[in-house]
């Protein structure tokens, strides 16, 4: 790519970056049971937060870290990754790239690495490419490993342009929509825990996840018929 190329490049990612934040900031947002992620933050411990795929564009802005915090995000390494990483970069988050299919162990270790420098961690668990609403491993081998809390937060947004086509139906709120982030946890994954005991672990998070993108829509008045695969 030329100079002139990527000197575009660089002026269209921080406008996408921009305007994306500026929609984010007319949002009418209800958070229901933040009081647990909030402390965490208040008093700078770090974690994993986990929120599905489609609903990442206001699940990164709405953890974007604060002057005195740093939070890592995972992103694919694919060219749509690379769009997301420009973007993510501009918000003030630390990039890690890889994901389940593209360097997934090397992501996993650094993700590991991120938290043991006191970096907190956003992660989208059903991503790069699905299935949709179906919960990997990463986010929970990640905070056992770092000895971190997971946190997962469901996200609806009452106004929103669906992009169907999309493998994971992606979401961007319109201006000045309603939207709900409804969190779970702390979860807190053993260091001893063995397989098995990771797997039933991931099955209870997955349920949880479940029912908390159920009951953000539920709370915005949104019936949601289909559920996770």
């Amino acid at each position: 790519m030329s100079m002139e190329n990527r000197a575009v490049q660089r002026i269209v990612f921080r406008l996408l970056a921009a305007i994306v934040r500026g929609v984010c900031r007319t949002l009418r947002v209800k958070r229901v049971h933040a009081l647990a992620v909030d402390a965490l933050r208040s008093e700078k411990k770090n974690f994993v937060v986990a929120f599905w795929h489609g609903s990442m564009a206001l699940g990164w802005h709405a953890h974007a870290p604060a002057q005195t915090e740093t939070m890592s995000a995972l992103v694919s390494l694919s060219k749509d990754g690379a769009i997301l990483a420009a973007v993510l970069e501009r918000w003030g988050f630390t990039l890690i790239r890889g994901s389940s299919h593209i360097g997934g162990k090397e992501a996993l270790q650094s993700m590991v690495d991120a938290a043991s420098r006191g970096s907190s961690l956003c992660v989208t668990p059903d991503g790069p490419t699905g299935p949709r609403h179906r919960m990997k491993p990463g986010a929970l081998l990640t905070a056992q490993r770092a000895g971190i809390p997971l946190v997962i937060v469901g996200i609806a947004a009452k106004n929103k342009k669906v992009f169907t086509r999309s493998w994971d139906k992606f979401e961007i709120p319109l201006p000045f929509s309603r939207v709900c982030l409804w969190y779970e946890g702390p979860f807190v994954i053993p260091a001893d825990a063995d397989r098995e005991t990771v797997n039933a672990m991931l099955e209870t998070v997955q349920q949880r996840l479940d029912d908390a993108h159920l009951n953000a829509h539920h709370a915005l008045g949104i019936e949601v018929i289909e559920r996770s695969l």
